[in-house]
């Protein structure tokens, strides 16, 4: 969820229990200096104990005073409590650029800024836009505490990504400006939603439009091979006038510009949080006739201005109390089961989660890169004009 535009970024993986920055400042090469007496870097650690330890990695954090983050949402998922939980926590300053930025935004500024001490330290992102970065080289292996509680095939087995949180894609809706409110992607095709339905993004740059699209697939007939038939379902609703091209976010709901939004359900249930207090009565469904879900995933820059930080920043947001703060945003974490097991998971927060009935399955990686190219392809042929 949002006080943001599409974050983009595509998931993988198990839901058991998902305008480039072209920046290229000048600025000082990062400081890599964090290292213990003896001499173990920050930059090359591989997990906490390469670097003598969680006291001797919070130690060299502190040192370093401040962690770059990009395209972070405070209401994204509940990004904002885990910001100022981490910033309370270890008295080092998170600042985040462009936060309604998407994840090709993140990557953009990696490559970039390189050598620069204005580069991103991490980013969170879609699979797909994971997996690229990491055969582009650009993220560094390390492997959090609580690595081996991540399921198999959420994490990349050399550490260099692994997923955080995820969710369903949902149907959210103004009540009091829509007469009856859509639930399934069949609904969206009805005439009395003409210019009201809106994605979270554009599908091609955006995690969250992409699974929209996606959802929309299965919903008419298509499959994880097959994402035409989400691309003609948008240009079918291009066509009669449903589609408004304008992207959803907080701001544009309030102002009653995208009164029906396809978004992950997470950022819908906090949507209706959210805007309880200015009037507007936001409902959220999961189309049982597109089930989709995804999850995002954690990544360090290898040339990370601030290397003791990221790690840190990692180890907090796989922590019981890192990923109880997503459950608080309605999002699902990644942990979910390993938790509910040890007994440290909020069960209030789980049970305030969206109702799903069934078992989603999920594309594979193969699966979701063939969907970005038919989409790249595609897209804005579908919706021009």
């Amino acid at each position: 969820m949002t006080v943001s535009l599409p974050r983009t970024a595509l998931l993988g993986g198990s839901l058991a229990v998902v305008a480039a920055l072209a920046l290229s400042a000048c600025g000082a090469a990062p400081d890599k200096a964090s290292a213990t007496a003896d001499g173990k870097s920050a930059a090359t650690a591989t997990f906490a104990a390469d670097f003598g330890g969680m006291d001797a990695l919070v130690a060299a954090a502190k040192k370093e005073g401040t962690l770059h983050a990009i395209a972070l949402p405070r209401d994204w998922a509940n990004y904002g409590a885990l910001i100022d939980g981490f910033e309370k926590k270890y008295g080092i300053k998170i600042e985040v650029e462009n936060p309604d930025g998407s994840s090709q935004d993140e990557i953009n500024a990696v490559t970039s800024r390189k050598g620069q001490d204005r580069a991103p330290d991490v980013l969170d992102l879609g699979s797909s836009f994971a997996l690229s970065a990491a055969e582009q080289g650009l993220l560094a292996g390390y492997k959090v505490v609580a690595f081996d509680g991540i399921p198999a095939g959420q994490k990349d087995p050399q550490a260099r990504w692994y997923n955080d949180y995820g969710g369903y894609v949902s149907i959210g809706c103004d009540a009091k400006r829509v007469k009856e409110c859509p639930t399934t992607f069949k609904d969206l095709l009805k005439p009395e939603y003409k210019g009201q339905v809106a994605l979270n993004g554009n599908p091609t740059k955006a995690g969250a439009a992409f699974g929209g699209v996606y959802a929309a697939a299965l919903a008419a007939g298509g499959s994880f091979d097959d994402i035409q038939p989400g691309i003609d379902f948008f240009a079918k609703l291009k066509k009669n006038g449903n589609f408004t091209p304008v992207e959803s976010t907080p701001a544009t709901v309030e102002q009653g510009e995208t009164p029906i939004s396809i978004d992950w359900d997470y950022l819908n249930a906090g949507y209706a949080d959210e805007f309880k207090s200015k009037g507007v009565d936001w409902k959220v469904a999961v189309p049982a006739d597109g089930r989709y879900a995804q999850y995002y995933s954690q990544a360090i820059n290898k040339d990370a201005p601030h290397p003791a930080a990221a790690r840190l920043w990692q180890e907090y947001l796989y922590s019981a109390e890192g990923q109880n703060l997503w459950l608080k945003g309605y999002a699902r974490p990644v942990l979910m089961p390993a938790m509910e097991k040890a007994g440290t998971l909020d069960q209030a927060a789980a049970t305030k989660l969206p109702e799903v009935d069934g078992t989603p399955a999920f594309p594979s990686e193969a699966q979701q890169s063939k969907a970005k190219d038919v989409l790249a392809q595609g897209w804005g042929k579908a919706v021009s004009g």
